[in-house]
């Protein structure tokens, strides 16, 4: 629960996020406005309003971060159990380039009918998407580092942003690359940009 917020509130908000996350599935993130959303969470407009200030736009945001952190949860669990940097490296992008492309509300989203709803909603947010990855990322990273396996001169918002730019482009340019081919690109340039030589 968010501090200072009253616990009716942050359930509404909640219950409104279900719906809008819900809606985007259902009907995709072009299509959906903030009176569906209030259908499908069975309140009024004027509630969804006062809950979620940002109006649709925050909502997409919302259920992008909800997504986020589901996946992340995944991540750093399989992140754990990673024999080495570089295979958590490699791993670690394939998993969230698939993850991106299998996720109906993120997928939706990087669609060219909902390019400019992105936009708008997400645009401004990527220091947001950023601060949520590193917050999962740090712990692995920090540890690595003590331990030599990362390198002494890159921080984790920096390695971090690297990872998420290469991500992008991963799931925007599409080379009709094969997943091994891909691993020998990532151990190629990407591991050598994070892991200790």
């Amino acid at each position: 629960m968010s501090p200072g917020v009253p616990a009716a509130a942050e359930r509404a908000r909640e219950r409104i996020i279900d719906a809008a996350e819900e809606c985007f599935r259902r009907v995709g993130v072009a299509r959906t406005t903030v009176e569906d959303i209030a259908a499908a969470a069975g309140l009024s407009r004027a509630t969804v309003y006062r809950a979620v200030t940002g109006g649709r736009d925050e909502l997409i945001l919302e259920v992008v971060l909800r997504s986020l952190r589901r996946f992340l949860d995944v991540l750093a669990e399989r992140l754990s159990r990673e024999r080495s940097v570089p295979d958590a490296i490699v791993e670690g992008t394939l998993s969230a380039v698939a993850f991106v492309r299998a996720e109906p509300t993120i997928a939706r989203l990087l669609v060219p009918e909902a390019a400019g709803h992105m936009q708008a909603a997400v645009a401004g947010a990527g220091e947001q998407v950023l601060a949520v990855c590193a917050d999962y990322v740090r712990p692995h990273f920090e540890t690595a580092q003590r331990r030599r396996l990362v390198r002494a001169d890159i921080d984790v918002e920096g390695a971090v942003e690297f990872l998420f730019r290469l991500i992008t482009s991963l799931i925007v340019m599409d080379r009709d690359r094969s997943e091994e081919a891909t691993r020998t690109f990532l151990r190629t340039y990407a591991v050598p940009a994070i892991a200790a030589s």
